[in-house]
Parts: C-alpha cells; structure tokens; sequence
C-alpha cells in the first residue's frame, strides 16, 4: 500500500496518549497507533528506501530500525512522562549509534513536520574533527559548504558557543565553526506537507539535495574510528 499521508488521528492519538501517560490505555488503543502513526512510517520508508540507498549503501532501510518509539527512555530525564506525542523516523547507518551518527529524519509532532540531515547529538569529537577539516578546506567540506550555500531550503541549526571561539574565519564559516552540534533543518509550522500524499518525493528531492553534507559528516565519523 503506498504513502498518502499522516491525519489528524494521527497527532490525536499522539496527543491522547501522552496526556493519559498510561500504559494501561496504550495497550487499549495500540491498534491505532499502528493504524495511524506506525503503518504510514512503514509505507513512508518504502518509498524512500530506493533513493536513500543511492545517496549511501550502507544506510539502514529496514523500518522497524527506522522508526520511533512511541515511549519514552526516562532512566536519565527529570521528566517521568511515559510517552511522547511526536513521532519520527531516522535514515543511518548504525542503529546503536543513532544520537551520535550523522543521519536524515522527518519528524512530525504537535506544532507541524521537519526534515533534513545532521546530528542528533553529535559528539565532542565529532565537532573537534569538524573544525580541523573547515580550517583546512577539506575538499569534502568545500563541496558541503556550496550545497548549503546554493540552496534555501534548508537552515543551519545546533547549539552555539555564547561567544565565538573563531572571530577571525570568514562570517559564511562561523555558523559551522561555533556549534557544539550540527543538522540542517526545513521545518513547517502546519500540516500540509505531513497530511500531504507528495511527501515521499518531497522527502526524496530534499535528502538527496543534501547528499555533499551528509558524506561530509560521514568523512567526520570516519576519523573516529
């Protein structure tokens, strides 16, 4: 069955049962998270799986990997909420290192959708790494810098540093340079494109538009290892 799009039942039953914070009424209802949320992700990823092996090989295309869980880890939160009322799917290469690993996601929560690639939480290695390849114009940089540069889809987006750790680079290189982490987001105040049936090629274009910063942030990882 192909992708025609999320619903308003799906962002209610999100809704609902984080508010119910019940394990009890999500075992109730589990059949519409699986009507809703989780069987569109499926049929979302299907669709994209073809392109994102071209932009990576290595990449993950099998949806029960890809997809969120719909309760959260709160072993080390302040906030005991059992379950969330957004919902996301990740395209990477290694599951186990998901906040850590460059990846691509589409998200959709209670205020509208985003997409785009980068770190969930990248490492402090990863950004060390980073900026000794900016301040060496590594080729791959190079190529990543004039893919965000000739687009506008996407913005640069991560925590800074509150001052700049680098105020002589060039103005375009600071934004990389002062982060302690790194994506490029689109991101939509509504619904339109989530409930929209386009999203899949919307999704395609936007990711393999992308294709330079993510073998960048891939090289980054490599000198990891």
């Amino acid at each position: 069955m192909s992708f025609s799009g999320f619903s308003n039942e799906a962002l209610k039953f999100l809704l609902e049962n984080k508010i119910n914070n019940s394990k009890v009424w999500y075992e109730d209802h589990k059949d519409l998270y699986k009507r809703y949320i989780y069987n569109p992700f499926v049929e979302l990823i299907t669709e994209l799986a073809p392109s994102m092996t071209e932009i990576d090989s290595q990449i993950l295309t099998v949806p029960s990997k890809l997809i969120s869980r719909v309760r959260r880890d709160t072993r080390f939160s302040k906030d005991k909420t059992l379950y969330r009322d957004n919902a996301w799917l990740v395209f990477l290469r290694d599951k186990s290192q998901m906040s850590s690993s460059p990846c691509f996601w589409f998200e959709i929560s209670q205020k509208g959708s985003s997409f785009g690639v980068g770190y969930y939480g990248a490492g402090t290695g990863s950004m060390s790494n980073m900026r000794e390849m900016i301040l060496n114009n590594n080729l791959a940089f190079l190529s990543a810098l004039k893919c965000y540069e000739a687009q506008d889809t996407f913005v640069i987006g991560g925590e800074m540093y509150k001052r700049s750790k680098y105020p002589d680079q060039p103005e375009n290189l600071r934004p990389w340079l002062d982060r302690k982490n790194i994506y490029f987001e689109c991101a939509q105040n509504d619904f339109n494109l989530a409930f929209s049936k386009e999203l899949p090629e919307i999704l395609k274009k936007g990711f393999t538009s992308l294709k330079p910063i993510y073998e960048f942030l891939c090289l980054v990882e490599s000198y990891n290892k």
